[in-house]
This record gives C-alpha cells, structure tokens and sequence, in this order.
C-alpha cells in the first residue's frame, strides 16, 4: 500500500511515544512511523471491507441488472470505488450506493431536478431559505433564530479498555465567537470533573475522563443549549472594495495548508479556467460555486485519516462529501487570493441531523459571508433562491470548528480518529486511540427551549 509522504509527517506529529502493540506501551521514537501506517492500514481495511461477490449482491439489489462490462467501466472511471488490500479487491463500505448518485447526477439530471422538488427534507429546506431571504431584505443581520437543545452521548464498547484504566474523552461544543450562534448555555455532564476548552480553540470541546469496568460500556454525556440564526448576504449589497493584501486576516487566509490547502497544478488551472478574466471577488467565487453544482456530485467518502490529498481526491474522482468538496473550493478561491475558513460542526434541521462542513469567504468592507457548496444550488427559478447558499446560511447548525487540523483541549496523545475536522468526538487510553469502530456516539435535539 503506497502513502503519501505528507499524511505520514503529519500522522507522526499526532502520535505520542507509545505503541499500543507493546504491552507496556512504551515506544521508540523510530517506531513512530511504523505505528502511524499501522493505524491507516487498519482504517482502510475497515472502509474497504466489502468483498467482489457482496458488491455485486448490493448492486443488483440497489440498480437492477448490469454487464461485466459496465461494472469493469464503473471501476475503471473510480465510480464504483476499491482498493486492492491483500492482493484481494475490496470495495468500499458505500461504494453502490455512491455508484447509484454518480449515475444518477450524470445521467438523469432532469429526474434529479424533479426529484428534489419533491423530496421532504429539499421542500423544507427552501421554503426555509426564502423566508431567510425575506427576513433579510433590508440588512444583513442574522434572522430567524431557533433556540436548540442537544444532549450528546459517546458510549465506548464493554472491554474496549482493560478494566481499572482511565478513558479519555473530548465530545463537541458550541463556538461562542460568531453572531449566528448565541446564548451558548451549559446544562450538565455525566462526569463531574470536566474541561470546556477555551472559545479561541480551533476544535470547541468539553473534556472529561472515566475509569473503564469489565463487561460494561464506558458512557460520556453532555447537555446544552444554544441559539442559531439564518444569514444571508444579497449578492447586490456585497461591497467590492479591493482587499488588503498586507493585512494578517489576507495573509492567513489566503495561504495554504498542506496537505488538504494545496496550490497544486491542478487546482490552479482549474480556479483559472473558471474564473477566467472575473476580477471582482463574488463573481469569481459565484462562477466557482456554479461549477461545483455542475460538475461534483456528493458522495459519502471514505475517512480523511485514510485519503492522503483530498481536494487531489475530489479532481479525480469528481466527487466529494461536503468537507471534501469545501477544502478543494478553499484551495481554489485562496489561489485566487479570496479569503476563506472552514467552518464545520453539525446540520441540525428537524429529522435530519448529520455531520456537516462548509465555510466563510471575507469580502472586504461586508466581512464574513458564509457559503455552503456541497448543498449545492436549489431547484428554482427565483436566482436569490437558487443561490441562496452562495451567500448565505440556513437557522440549523452547530458550529463546532473554526479551522482544520488544530490542537484539541487539553492535548490529545495519540493520532485522533480524525485528524483534521472534530464532529463526533475522540477517545484514548494510555495505551493508544480508540477507532470509530470501538464506540458511538448518539445525539437527541429539543427545539424551542
């Protein structure tokens, strides 16, 4: 299996001293790398774990009949993801069912388009849009807010960790530090001792630590209560004043960072391509965000542990997951010299909360705009509607991140199950991280309180 030198430098920084294969947990220094290509190896075996006659079960099952010839097309063009592990082909946990989007993205656009006039969570989702439009009209303040009780549970499996030992647990927090999320209020915590991390931190947190007990699960709760509100920029009233280029928001935001903010060939010629001559700053990130909707379908994707250069990933394979397609729209508009952030945490409208990213670009004299690409452009002949996510952002969210990559509160030891974005929480023991595979995490929201 062949890793990109980049991921292996940076799984090493993650990595404390200690290998989990020893059974006092000490470690060389030398053996760092080992123990991190280790760990990928592993994850990937666990997202590859499909074999070549369950694929074909599942395919039949979820598209009907197909040629030996289709399937080798599907795999030759990646739409039917694998990987050879063993010398053995081993396809990806959700392999078909991307398979079905991609075919269905490229191939039935008008059935998608109707479709998603139909589609509950879609008709939700505008009708939501526009009333934030309408709200929004006159300023460019933060409208419709929704006051949101989450109570969110990580249980670690019975005998994940030998019984007497200590667990480590860091489970997502609201940011304080943004006007669309207020009123940040800590209800409870099943353990005593705990630690919110500081609202500057990079990955918001809350800390707490358990002693593990043979045969049973090791449970860590919280509860709080936020407020979230839409925002939306009409494109009309965004200033165009030329940036700063000297200024340290410009600089930071504007530079990359290996490996997933990357000024590759690639990305620069594509960025060029579509902006063409566009020298205004919304326009340029308008033309980009129309050709993502165009062109890169949402897929589920594999971990990012395991994907060494994603936004070189979604060019590929054109496709991407919403993370994986912001970070190739960051590289993209941070070439182009527009300033943006990652912003990530969770989408939490009524019967459909999930993981969710997305990101801010600054524009000069309006400030901050934010701007959600993998939800793509609506099905719609009003353009404010249809653009809505270009420059703005619906009342349900949980903003948990300000960037990638940072430090969690206090120090995390070894390599986190997700090394880049914080969603769903990360959990150690003295000897080693615990995998998504050795726990779960569950999360209940009460509206209106």
């Amino acid at each position: 299996m062949k890793f990109h030198k980049g991921i292996i430098a940076g799984v090493i920084l993650l990595i404390s001293a200690c290998n989990t294969s020893n059974p006092d947990c000490r470690s060389l220094p030398d053996q760092l790398e080992a123990d991190s290509l280790r760990q990928i190896a592993e994850r990937t075996a666990i997202e590859f774990s499909v074999n070549e006659d369950q694929v074909i079960n599942q395919m039949k099952a979820r598209i009907g009949m197909f040629t030996e010839e289709e399937k080798s097309l599907w795999e030759k063009l990646n739409w039917l993801e694998y990987r050879v592990i063993n010398g053995e082909k081993r396809y990806f946990s959700r392999a078909v069912t991307n398979l079905d989007r991609i075919r269905s993205f490229h191939f039935q656009r008008a059935a998608r388009d109707s479709a998603e006039s139909r589609d509950p969570e879609m008709v939700e989702r505008k009708k939501h849009t526009q009333e934030i439009i309408r709200e929004s009209s006159s300023r460019n303040e933060p409208v419709l807010p929704e006051d949101i009780q989450i109570t969110y549970t990580l249980t670690v499996q019975p005998d994940a960790v030998p019984a007497g030992e200590i667990v480590r647990c860091w489970l997502p927090y609201p940011k304080e530090s943004h006007q669309r999320q207020t009123d940040v209020k800590f209800i409870s915590a099943s353990q005593k001792d705990f630690q919110i991390s500081p609202d500057s931190a990079m990955h918001r947190t809350i800390y707490m630590e358990a002693i593990a007990l043979k045969g049973k699960p090791v449970i860590f709760r919280i509860s709080f209560s936020y407020r979230s509100s839409g925002h939306y920029f009409n494109p009309a009233n965004i200033n165009t004043e030329p940036n700063n280029n000297n200024s340290a928001l410009y600089k930071k935001y504007t530079s990359e960072q290996v490996p997933h903010i990357r000024f590759t060939e690639d990305v620069m010629q594509l960025a060029d391509s579509i902006a063409g001559s566009e020298e205004t700053p919304f326009e340029t990130v308008r033309k980009i965000y129309h050709w993502f909707s165009n062109n890169i379908p949402w897929a589920g994707a594999p971990e990012y542990s395991i994907i060494p250069d994603i936004p070189d990933y979604v060019l590929t394979n054109r496709r991407g997951d919403c993370g994986m397609q912001t970070l190739l729209l960051m590289s993209m508009l941070r070439y182009k010299g527009i300033p943006v952030r990652w912003q990530s945490g969770w989408k939490v409208p009524p019967g459909y909360k999930n993981l969710h990213d997305w990101c801010e670009v600054w524009f000069e004299g309006t400030g901050w705009v934010p701007l959600d690409v993998s939800y793509g452009l609506q099905y719609s002949v009003d353009r404010k509607t249809r653009e809505f996510y270009v420059s703005g952002i619906d009342s349900y969210r949980l903003i948990v991140n300000d960037g990638i990559g940072g430090s969690l509160y206090p120090a995390k030891k070894f390599l986190r199950s997700e090394p880049y974005d914080f969603q769903r929480g990360e959990v150690e023991w003295r000897c080693g991280n615990l995998y998504f595979d050795k726990w779960d995490y569950q999360m209940a929201i009460e509206y209106g309180k």
